[in-house]
């Protein structure tokens, strides 16, 4: 027993030996310290302006609403954001091969960086200009922007006015019937040849007299309120349906898009006689142009 204890003394102190002498083999990897750029103080003044200008007091997010000067100003703090030199370096000039190096060695996947780089170079008016762009912000407010709020107004008096016409043309046909006289409405804001608004084709020349609007109800001198509420309630449920078809620019399918008139089945007007007729549905036929 005292034999093998010494034995075992001298393995330990031979293996703390071993360990202790023979040099490591692994290699200590050292990752290379990486510094930012600087922040140019001039775009740190630009950026803590308040988005709606820096004269004005910021709102809470949510409460600001989009107007014709708030997307001005955002154009022109795009522009001078764009117009910082964050690498504090000078504009590039003659495209050499160290330069078109640099470029291959730091293109992104997916892409050939070289003929980008060199189209760049010869070529930088055939870039497509994006499509948010000054230019495109300054032509939407000058052709008729509208905040939200009007927008909805405007939606919610489209609706009305089409259940109106629905309610008061069509209420006793089925659901195919007043659709297709929706369906005349829509085709006529889309001619080019009545309003481009369906309130606009409603009542169109109802301001002068009987006989000369469009719509007999736009201009009978009778209220227009709805006497019949579960009527009302079909009529003002497929005008909803069908104005989210007219404002996504959808066909209504009632009735082929070229008609553009209707008349009821006990009755002959002159115009009639003009026209082709396309469709006959319920009490009503509908006509488009020769």
């Amino acid at each position: 027993m005292r034999a093998v204890s010494h034995v075992l003394a001298l393995g330990a102190v031979a293996l703390v030996l071993f360990v202790t002498l023979v040099p490591a083999h692994a290699e200590t990897i050292r990752v290379a310290d990486v510094t930012p750029l600087p922040v140019p103080a001039d775009l740190i003044a630009l950026r803590a302006q308040p988005a709606i200008g820096p004269t004005m007091v910021p709102l809470a997010p949510g409460q600001q609403p989009l107007t014709p000067a708030l997307l001005a100003n955002y154009v022109e703090r795009q522009k001078a954001l764009r117009a910082v030199n964050v690498l504090g370096n000078e504009a590039g000039g003659e495209l050499t091969s160290d330069v078109l190096m640099g470029y291959i060695a730091r293109g992104s996947l997916g892409g050939n960086s070289a003929v980008s780089a060199i189209a760049s170079f010869t070529s930088p008016t055939a870039r497509p200009e994006p499509a948010l762009n000054p230019a495109a912000l300054a032509a939407y407010i000058e052709n008729g922007y509208q905040p939200l709020a009007q927008r909805l107004e405007h939606a919610n008096a489209e609706r009305d006015c089409l259940a109106q016409a629905i309610y008061h043309e069509a209420r006793g046909e089925s659901e195919v019937g007043q659709l297709a006289v929706a369906n005349v409405i829509v085709n006529r804001a889309r001619s080019g040849k009545f309003p481009s608004t369906l309130c606009g084709v409603i009542y169109q020349n109802a301001d002068k007299g009987y006989h000369r609007c469009q719509f007999t109800f736009a201009c009978d001198g009778r209220t227009d309120a709805p006497g019949e509420r579960r009527a009302w309630a079909r009529s003002a449920a497929l005008a909803e349906n069908v104005y989210a078809e007219f404002a996504l620019g959808e066909a209504v399918g009632a009735v082929p898009g070229s008609a553009l008139y209707y008349h009821t089945t006990n009755v002959s007007p002159s115009w009639s006689h003009t026209y082709n007729a396309v469709a006959q549905i319920g009490s009503h036929i509908f006509y488009s142009p020769n």
